[in-house]
């Protein structure tokens, strides 16, 4: 693996707000470990026996987004979550151009698709899981998120 391919790599990790991930190869092996109560990623790789060095160093440590506050208080009243069935990025429309599936206020059906997930490259469309109404967006659009993560919240 290239350090550029390396450091793409780390980034996304970073981005994603997962806390560990083990990656192992036929040519290296890969361990990130985040501590929750930080703001790093401390990185660990060591090339496997066989295997050459890699060519230039990975950095011990990438800063990593504050995760958005929102995201973790819920406001007391009548709310339910609506939780991301699975990891990937978060989007609120089908394309850059279409406009938002819901926004806060609208009044949505069980089965009414209200964003997307995409997860290797496969979009995946989300459906309300009750009828309701919008009361906040707890996610920012193209943001990574990880399973079980609420994205909204519904009345």
């Amino acid at each position: 693996m290239k350090a550029k391919e390396l450091q793409e790599l780390l980034d996304f990790i970073a981005k994603s707000g997962l806390n560990k991930v083990n990656i192992e190869t036929e040519e290296f092996k890969i361990s990130v470990q985040r501590d929750p109560n930080t703001k790093h990623v401390t990185t660990i790789a060591a090339p496997m026996a066989h295997a050459p060095a890699p060519a230039a160093p990975a950095p011990a440590a990438a800063p990593v987004a504050a995760p958005a506050t929102a995201a973790t208080e819920t406001p007391a009243g009548n709310y339910k979550p609506l939780k991301a069935p699975m990891i990937g990025t978060f989007y609120r429309s089908s394309g850059p151009d279409s406009p938002a599936f819901v926004q806060v206020g609208d009044m949505v059906e069980k089965g009414q698709v209200i964003c997307i997930i995409e997860a290797m490259k496969l979009f995946n469309e989300i459906e309300a899981e009750e009828s309701g109404r919008i009361v906040k967006a707890l996610v920012d659009n193209a943001t990574p998120v990880e399973y079980d993560q609420p994205l909204f919240l519904i009345e």
